[in-house]
């Protein structure tokens, strides 16, 4: 196993952020291959720590930081951290292939005019800023230190607001600076639970939550970092940032906002619910209803958009609840299966949203009722939005089905009527999805062309550089669909075991 590896993921991408800043001239547009090279080296050192977790041994790295209070860059690599590592590592990849081409196309926008040093310079800076996002993603995956974990949040968020402001859409810096009060709204809170975790252990370290069982404060502990990790999957009613910040970022980072929002549901499950399981229970029901509740209201508020970045904004809405229904259903298969949408979820959002995306960048158009019939000059974008809408919807063979399937079997083992109402319930929304997803197929791409759509030869598929990394994304989604196996069984020696040991 090579030294230092779960570091050396995390690091390399702000290494090479720092390589493109201080080398952006040079670089010029070779900024974005830079960015590439060094996310898929990142890749390549995932499979090799996931063929080592597969074998069974956990990875574990220390870096003592200060001594009092004791706070250690600890790292933890299990079957748990790593799934989600990857599938995230991956997406930032192919996210970073596809905006090749798109960042060029959002700078001649908003910089019009601007010299070629200038241009250079805005392109790299998307670069090194995009990049800050596998460094947050892959920090929350494998932190065991609580204060490690709070600081790759508000990487994140800061990443996140930068990146809004210098290339989102509409009062773009309004919307970033909306984004960041959220999101460190969401963070401080996590921090308030973090500090009275220590108040009462003496340790920020994860494997040390566990001794909080059946503390009288655990029940306020859990609940504040829950509010904060609902805000930040945009449960009702913590939702109302999310269609206003999610429709106005760049369309290239609408699969990395979608992981910015879901990993709560991994953060819930890592620092709640597997150290706190019997203090955890009485927050399960609730957790249900607003699931439920969020499921049913983001469809429909989705049904009601014609603005083509707000139609899958709003559905993130729905689709995050989808992994607390299974997390608050508290059983092995719900939890797992509701861990295992998240990933499925965040695959099928990153291809949709980015479907989205081509086609603002080919039309410039984003209100839906001015499109039709665009299937009979970009049928591979068509194929691609279908694609995306399926993967939304939990629709063969893609791996949300297979999630779904062990979530809401999970669900109904509950074996009492609120696993049943809400399960059923839960199973009439998925029909919700699929209705929005077939409604904005049929609207978009079928139908009679508007004759200046018809007219218009620059109308077409968009680069390799945008459509080969979704059919990627596709392919590793059915793939996962239909061998769900090698995901379920890196969750089960963490999950399953853990639970089992309570």
């Amino acid at each position: 196993m090579m030294p230092a590896i779960l570091l050396q993921i995390i690091f390399i991408p702000a290494l090479v952020a720092l390589f493109i800043f201080m080398f952006r001239y040079k670089l010029g547009k070779k900024s974005g291959w830079v960015a590439v090279a060094g996310l898929t080296y990142t890749t390549f050192l995932l499979l090799m720590a996931l063929s080592h977790v597969y074998m069974g041994t956990p990875i574990q790295e220390t870096y003592p930081v200060v001594s009092f209070p004791d706070i250690r860059f600890s790292l933890l690599g299990d079957g748990l951290s790593i799934a989600v590592a990857l599938i995230c590592n991956i997406l930032c990849l192919c996210l970073c292939i596809y905006s090749i081409k798109y960042v060029d196309h959002r700078i001649e926008i908003i910089y019009a005019g601007i010299d070629k040093k200038g241009e250079i310079s805005f392109y790299s800076c998307f670069y090194y800023l995009f990049l800050f996002f596998p460094v947050g993603f892959m920090g929350v995956s494998f932190a065991s230190d609580l204060i490690i974990l709070y600081f790759f949040m508000e990487v994140l968020t800061i990443a996140l607001y930068f990146l809004m402001a210098y290339f989102g859409y509409y009062d773009r810096v309004r919307v970033a600076t909306m984004c960041l009060i959220w999101g460190m709204f969401s963070a401080l809170l996590f921090l308030g639970g973090v500090l009275m975790i220590y108040s009462q252990t003496g340790s920020f370290q994860i494997d040390q939550i566990h001794t909080l069982a059946g503390n009288p404060m655990t029940f306020w502990i859990i609940a504040i970092i829950l509010i904060g990790m609902c805000a930040k999957l945009a449960i009702v009613p913590l939702h109302v940032w999310m269609p206003w910040v999610h429709a106005e970022h760049p369309t290239c980072i609408a699969g990395l906002l979608a992981v910015y929002a879901n990993i709560a549901a991994y953060i819930i499950v890592r620092t709640l619910i597997l150290p706190l399981w019997d203090d955890f229970q009485w927050f399960g029901p609730p957790i249900m209803i607003l699931s439920v509740i969020t499921m049913i209201w983001g469809s429909y508020l989705t049904l009601a958009q014609t603005d083509m970045k707000r139609i899958p904004a709003c559905s993130t809405i729905s689709q995050s609840a989808y992994s607390m229904l299974g997390i608050g259903a508290l059983t092995v298969a719900s939890i797992e299966g509701g861990l295992f949408f998240f990933l499925s979820h965040i695959m099928g959002k990153t291809v949709f949203f980015s479907t989205c995306g081509i086609i603002v960048y080919t039309t410039h158009i984003r209100n839906i009722n001015q499109l039709g019939g665009l299937a009979a000059k970009m049928p591979l974008t068509a194929i691609l939005f279908l694609c995306g809408g399926m993967m939304l919807a939990g629709i063969p063979p893609f791996s949300s089905y297979a999630a779904e399937v062990i979530m809401f079997a999970g669900i109904f083992d509950r074996g009492d009527n609120l696993g049943l109402i809400i399960g059923i319930t839960g199973l009439v929304a998925i029909l919700l999805t699929i209705t929005y997803a077939v409604h904005f197929t049929r609207v978009i791409f079928f139908g009679p062309i508007p004759e200046k759509l018809a007219m218009d030869d620059h109308i077409k598929d968009p680069p390799w550089t945008m459509s080969l990394p979704l059919i990627f994304i596709i392919l590793l989604s059915a793939f996962l669909g239909m061998y769900p196996s090698l995901v379920m069984n890196l969750f089960e020696p963490v999950i399953g075991a853990a639970i089992a040991n309570m």
